[in-house]
């Protein structure tokens, strides 16, 4: 069973333009919070919900943008690599294709748990091939919250990559952790 899109043409196309804007400029609104191997992590507060929103800029120099497109969509591998990966899994429901995380915390914080939907669309803009990929919470009912975990009830991220001309890729990424949860689009 194929999987609906949850999507738009418009999200995936504002994402992409977010990758042709520069950096922050020192002194406005986003902090800058770490620069450090060629990536720049950048913060605005956000007053209603008293949360950050995160915007990272970068790239990694020996390592092509299809292979981290890879890599971000492989649940399977997520769950080898990412030590703190305690559930990972992938059903479909209500014909969109969702995933819950279960992330571990060291003692004395609770583990949180994400239930979300993304989606990765290779496209092209201005002749260049660039790899894009969406993600936001959703709650549904056939995923309901579990005791002692605490649920983020709204996630969202985009995520652009593409190459640095060479054998590596340019990256650009936004996340904020808790928005209000939404239904199935």
């Amino acid at each position: 069973m194929e999987a609906q899109r949850g999507f738009s043409e418009e999200q995936f196309q504002a994402a992409c333009r977010e990758l042709s804007q520069p950096a922050p400029a020192a002194g406005g609104a986003w902090q800058l919070l770490v620069e450090t191997m060629g990536i720049s992590i950048y913060r605005l507060y956000d007053e209603q919900s008293g949360l950050y929103e995160y915007k990272i800029f970068g790239g990694l120099a020996d390592c092509p943008p299809e292979l981290l497109a890879d890599v971000y969509m492989d649940l399977d591998y997520r769950k080898q690599w990412d030590q703190y990966v305690k559930e990972l899994s992938e059903k479909i429901y209500d014909g969109k294709r969702i995933i819950y995380w279960e992330v571990k915390y060291p003692f004395p914080l609770s583990n949180r748990d994400y239930v979300y939907i993304r989606e990765r669309r290779d496209m092209e803009v201005d002749g260049q091939k660039v790899w894009v990929m969406l993600a936001k919470s959703v709650s549904l009912p056939q995923c309901p919250e579990k005791p002692g975990i605490i649920r983020v009830n709204s996630y969202v991220q985009s995520l652009v990559l593409e190459s640095d001309g060479k054998t590596g890729s340019k990256e650009w990424s936004t996340c904020f952790p808790q928005r209000p949860a939404e239904g199935l689009p």
